[in-house]
């Protein structure tokens, strides 16, 4: 029998893996080839046919799929357990119904091996529905050993790196993603039930623009052209909020070059939301039925358990000011302070950081961050942002240093952001120039995005607007601890990297 072919690019090997690279030679000299196989007609999956089980009904044969994940030979008969879209089912095989050869080659065969099977079902003397096999197919010969416990290994990130491993051996893993599926189509449905329009945006920008975070750059060959990844959907949907589109909305990958913790990673999902005619306080609600909803379509409850606590989403949720949120954590009060110079002062004397730059409004959201933001456990508004750090948000007709802007906090951890959208043309210019200039004296480049500067001078309605990361909703209703458990491929360093780099620093 000639070796399975090795090539000098063939990472080692472990034993087990040349001894099923030996089988799968043996298929292929026998004229056997899995590989070769394109296609099995399956008629029925795991769940369905223990739900619809009945007994003593008339039996009905039935052709599953899936990798193999158990065995246990016992002689002239087996058991073994098949593993497909759908869950897990029970076989019964034995020699007697496939033939000397056939089930010679079963016992042969590994865990992990894909089978097309054919069968009767029926139920145990322990109860347990079961397939009794007639035939079986062997469809994909897997060269790799499954791991016991995936959970288990000690490199917690190769659950991450290898997520087609974890989902194979993890049914909790792959029951986060189904879910994860739904709670989007649930998003989904609640928005166009709403009257919202579902529109697609660009993700190339030729302009360093948006939200206050650092984009991912790339070159535009064919036109010769520094591009940027986008870092929001924002201007892009109010733009068409412009053209005439009442209410639209777009789920979409964002993607910022900055730290990755347990609630961030460069490339994430947002949903923003955008309605004509509508303020905050229209919007605040919409959160409010829109997080009820997806509970309810998703869970079957708004009392949702989150790492050790029951977090309730029923509305109404508690909303309290930036300002007074801040004045209780820590008895300081904003509208005391006569200068920004004051107010960075303040912050100094409680060793926390603010840019030299940094006005009266940064201050105040420095001091939120620090008092405020860690306990707000229950869903939470917090509104009325300082206009120092709401370039894109109305000011408050009763107070022109604050903006019609909330954010909305569950767990410690910030969920949305949302404004009374800025319409007046040349508010919005001050403002960005402000905020330009703000970025460059910290060595970052940005540009005012005159297109978008020219579209509000046609003319956009009062309009409320909502951004949220899909991922962290995702986590709150999966119960799950970090963003990398709600990402399929979350960003990863590359293996070995980090001693590479080691390596070099050494030389």
């Amino acid at each position: 029998m000639a070796d399975y072919p090795v090539t000098p690019l063939t990472p080692p090997l472990s034993e087990q893996e040349i001894i099923r690279r030996q089988k799968l030679q043996g298929l292929i000299d026998a004229g056997q080839n899995p590989y070769e196989i394109t296609r099995y007609d399956v008629t029925h999956h795991s769940q369905e046919i223990i739900d619809n089980f009945v007994d003593d009904a008339e039996p009905v044969e039935v052709a599953i799929a899936g990798r193999m994940m158990a065995r246990r030979v016992m002689g002239k008969a087996s058991f073994a357990s098949i593993l497909d879209g759908q869950g897990s089912i029970q076989l019964y095989v034995t020699r007697d119904d496939l033939g000397e050869e056939a089930y010679a080659a079963f016992k042969k065969s590994d865990i992990g091996d894909i089978f097309g099977v054919k069968g009767v079902p029926f139920r145990t003397k322990t109860g347990m529905i079961s397939v009794h096999v007639k035939s079986m197919t062997l469809l994909t010969k897997s060269l790799k050993v499954l791991p016991e416990k995936f959970h288990g290994l000690v490199d917690t990130d190769l659950r991450y790196r290898q997520r087609y491993v974890d989902t194979i051996v993890n049914p909790e893993v792959r029951d986060t993603f189904r879910k994860r599926s739904k709670i989007i189509a649930a998003v989904r449905e609640f928005l166009d039930g709403r009257g919202y329009l579902e529109v697609d945006t660009p993700v190339l920008h030729t302009l360093e623009i948006g939200a206050s975070a650092r984009p991912f750059r790339t070159h535009h060959n064919a036109l010769n052209l520094p591009m940027f990844l986008r870092i929001e959907t924002e201007l892009a949907l109010k733009r068409l909020i412009v053209g005439g589109f009442e209410r639209v909305y777009e789920v979409g990958r964002i993607f910022r070059n900055e730290g990755m913790d347990a609630t961030h990673n460069p490339e994430f999902t947002s949903v923003e939301t955008y309605q004509a005619y509508a303020d905050y306080n229209e919007i605040m609600e919409m959160v409010e039925q829109l997080y009820e909803f997806v509970a309810l379509k998703v869970l079957g409850t708004t009392d949702v358990p989150y790492q050790g606590q029951t977090i309730h989403l029923k509305a109404p949720w508690k909303r309290i000011t930036m300002a007074d949120a801040v004045k209780e954590a820590c008895g300081v009060d904003w509208t005391e302070w006569k200068s920004d110079e004051e107010a960075r002062a303040c912050c100094d004397e409680r060793d926390i950081y603010v840019e030299k730059t940094a006005k009266r409004g940064d201050c105040l959201a420095a001091l939120f961050d620090e008092y405020v933001e860690a306990n707000l456990i229950q869903p939470t508004f917090i509104i009325d942002y300082p206009v120092d750090i709401s370039p894109l948000a109305k000011r408050k007709p009763e107070n022109k240093e604050l903006t019609e802007r909330f954010e909305f906090f569950i767990n410690g951890h910030e969920m949305g952001n949302a404004f009374s959208e800025l319409n007046d043309p040349i508010d919005q210019r001050r403002r960005f120039e402000e905020q330009v200039a703000a970025r460059k004296a910290q060595g970052i480049n940005a540009e005012v995005d005159e297109d978008f500067v020219n579209a509000l001078e046609y003319g956009m309605p009062p309009t409320g607007g909502l951004g949220f990361g899909l991922d962290r909703m995702v986590m709150l209703l999966t119960d799950s601890a970090t963003i990398r458990d709600v990402l399929l491929f979350p960003t990863m360093k590359p293996m070995g990297k980090k001693d590479e780099e080691a390596e070099e620093a050494k030389a």
